[in-house]
């Protein structure tokens, strides 16, 4: 007698067992789905923004300092952008003259990539003393950012010694804080420029809003 009635205790518990475990994956999948629903609308309601950034080109044209030159500029780009999750960045690796660029190249270098944007950058080394070129640690940044029709939207230049003054430090390090500067001048003229549209506070906030002041 009392092994029959720990066979039903145990076959009544084994019941509510995988009662409870279906219930369990149940609610699991129904979770999933829901979460996955939610991931979509956001995703749908987000708007990414696909950004072009082409090889900045160098003066003087020095074939030694490109590479250099790039990695810095590139490196610069990505601490500042890893922040934004409306923006990516997609380095294209080309080189468009920035004072004689064709417009025409740039909307279809965007239309193959699916971006919004293209940015055409130039790093300019300073010459110090006479006869051969001897660089200082300070550069210019300039940047031109166009749509993906090709027109120009805003243009803007960071020179690192009259900002800042700076006669120490590395060209790299200038080079950072060149590209930041340019950024943030970049987000200024945008904002002004197309502060009476209607979507102008989302549209071309093109940088990470937080990284950044518009006053």
């Amino acid at each position: 007698m009392i092994g029959w009635q720990y066979l039903c205790s145990t076959k009544h518990m084994k019941n509510l067992y995988l009662i409870k475990t279906h219930f369990t994956v149940f609610l699991l999948l129904t979770s999933c789905c829901v979460v996955s629903a939610q991931i979509g609308l956001l995703s749908r309601d987000t708007k990414i923004h696909q950004i072009l950034y082409f090889n900045p080109e160098v003066f003087p044209d020095i074939e030694e300092i490109k590479e250099p030159t790039y990695s810095a500029f590139f490196s610069a780009l990505s601490d500042q952008l890893s922040s934004s999750k409306n923006n990516k960045l997609l380095r294209v690796d080309y080189n468009i003259p920035y004072d004689d660029a064709e417009t025409k190249l740039i909307s279809e270098f965007c239309e193959n990539n699916n971006a919004q944007y293209a940015v055409v950058p130039k790093v300019k080394y300073f010459k110090v003393g006479f006869g051969k070129y001897v660089f200082s640690n300070q550069v210019i940044v300039s940047m031109k950012i166009y749509s993906s029709t090709g027109e120009l939207l805003a243009e803007t230049s960071y020179d690192t010694y009259r900002k800042n003054g700076r006669l120490l430090g590395s060209a790299e390090n200038s080079i950072k804080i060149g590209t930041t500067g340019a950024l943030k001048n970049i987000n200024k003229i945008l904002r002004k420029k197309y502060r009476s549209t209607a979507n102008a506070s989302t549209e071309f906030d093109i940088f990470p809003e937080n990284q950044f002041s518009y006053n």
